[in-house]
């Protein structure tokens, strides 16, 4: 009986995730567009080069205790107000840093109107810290219908915002708006929707067992976001506003892509993997069906994109934005790898590995800074994007490896499961770019022609060999219309 209300869990949230990941891109969407026309890659550069000492300030004030929380089994009113005084104690303490660090920062980039961005977009710090311990109550008890509700609402009003202040000539200041409603609506809403407060209290005691925990997931997720963020943080540096607006355009747009299925699977996963720790073979089915699924959908729409990539940003952004497309299509190839890597890292994380989670993480973050300085230095920007590409597909192979080891699910039958889709999907993109490129019939003919042969090749080899994942997913799709329960089946 727990096991299948587990699975209905389960079902629905994914069903809202969904609903959410694919409601906020297809806004987003709309709203890149329009702003690519309103906004310069100037403005997009200007908050690209300010993301790192934001990202890296949010791990500092999650502090991994989020996840700890959602991977205690039943975590108390002590536990949860502990972490939220914790969070809020943090974001003071990392506003203060960035608001008197604004001006360094300003002179690192030589641009003096980051001084005034940073300090302002810093609020967002303390919104962040106030309301994280309620999504992270939602996210444990599984319940994304008011996640995806909220998100989706959120997206509306903070994009529409964002345009009519676009349109007015607010540049660069747009986007700040942007940032702040998009953690400020949550918050509020939270705030008076979940009727958990926080007590007065700090006990040393939970601090320190969520503390054991949660310092190793905050260690990865700081090494992670910093090794990430580095590629925005050398440009920044090195190169004008306007070739950071171009790299945080191709950036957003292949995020779109490599991140949208992943996404939507790993949010639920977690307290998924968290429910059944102590089943390693249910573990290994579940995780088994996400890569399956999560290659199937991603591959060949990541593949489709790096083919059309010139007529779809001159179509969607105007030429304005030429520049953007081969960073897009390099950053593509690293998306591929990816979007396998998280849903794969939270199984060692559920099971309690979080010091091996941080270990490995330090290696992998010390070879992708080794190959972003590196490939900087010796080829310029392509170096450093071919450099993050290089190490994504190292990170996915060092994840297979650990889930190997510590789950079970061993390394040949985890490559084995992608090599029907890679190899479909690498048959598809050459037949299909070589066949536009003699064919020569103009960039959006040229551009339709390439798509029209990978579908029919790929829709082909499902329709003739009905791979597993698809197999899978058209189970999952007539469950639904039968109203039957379950998206994941942890059985054999």
């Amino acid at each position: 009986m727990a096991k299948n209300n587990l699975k209905q869990k389960a079902a629905a949230g994914m069903v809202w995730t969904a609903l959410q990941r694919y409601s906020t891109m297809l806004i987003q969407f709309i709203s890149g567009i329009i702003l690519a026309r309103l906004l310069t890659p100037y403005d997009y550069g200007c908050i690209g080069m300010l993301m790192i000492f934001m990202v890296l300030a949010e791990s500092f004030i999650d502090g991994g205790f989020g996840s700890a929380l959602i991977q205690k089994k039943r975590p108390t009113q002590e536990d949860y107000s502990t972490i939220f005084w914790w969070n809020l104690s943090m974001a003071v303490v990392f506003y203060v840093v960035l608001y008197f660090s604004a001006p360094a920062i300003a002179r690192f980039y030589d641009i003096p109107l980051l001084c005034d961005v940073l300090r302002v977009q810093g609020i967002v710090l303390f919104i962040y810290a106030f309301n994280i311990i309620q999504r992270n109550q939602l996210r444990k008890k599984l319940n994304f219908k008011i996640l995806s509700i909220i998100t989706i609402t959120t997206s509306v009003i903070a994009l529409t915002t964002t345009i009519i202040m676009a349109y007015h000539g607010y540049g660069v200041w747009a986007l700040v708006a942007q940032h702040l409603l998009t953690a400020f609506i949550p918050a509020l809403v939270f705030w008076f929707y979940i009727k958990w407060r926080p007590i007065l209290v700090f006990s040393v005691k939970s601090f320190k067992e969520l503390f054991s925990f949660g310092f190793y997931i905050f260690l990865n997720n700081f090494f992670v976001n910093f090794s990430r963020q580095i590629q925005g943080l050398l440009i920044g540096k090195f190169y004008n506003p306007a070739i950071m607006g171009y790299y945080s355009k191709a950036h957003s747009t292949e995020k779109l892509a490599s991140h949208s299925i992943s996404q939507v699977l790993t949010q639920v996963t977690f307290p998924l993997y968290s429910e059944v720790q102590d089943d390693k073979r249910r573990m290994i089915n579940i995780l088994e069906q996400l890569i399956g699924i999560i290659a199937y959908m991603t591959f060949p729409l990541i593949a489709v994109l790096i083919l059309i990539a010139k007529p779809l940003f001159i179509l969607l952004y105007s030429d304005r934005w030429l520049d953007s497309i081969p960073y897009f299509q390099i950053l593509c190839l690293a998306g591929l790898g990816i979007c396998l890597q998280s849903v794969n890292l939270q199984t060692i994380s559920a099971v309690g590995k979080s010091r091996t989670v941080f270990v490995w993480s330090v290696i992998k973050q010390t070879i992708g800074i080794i190959l972003a300085v590196g490939g900087l230095l010796f080829f310029g920007i392509n170096g450093l994007l071919w450099g993050a590409a290089i190490h994504s597909w190292s990170c996915l192979l060092i994840n297979m490896y650990l889930v190997s080891r510590h789950i079970g699910y061993n390394l040949k039958s985890q490559l084995w499961s992608l090599f029907p889709v890679t190899a479909v999907t690498l048959v598809a993109f050459l037949a299909s770019y070589l066949v536009g490129k003699e064919l020569n019939l103009g960039l959006y003919i040229s551009g339709g022609i390439k798509f029209i042969i990978f579908a029919i090749i790929y829709l082909g080899w499902t329709i003739l060999f009905k791979p597993k994942p698809f197999c899978e997913l058209r189970t999952l799709a007539f469950s639904k219309l039968k109203k039957k329960h379950g998206i994941i089946s942890t059985e054999k």
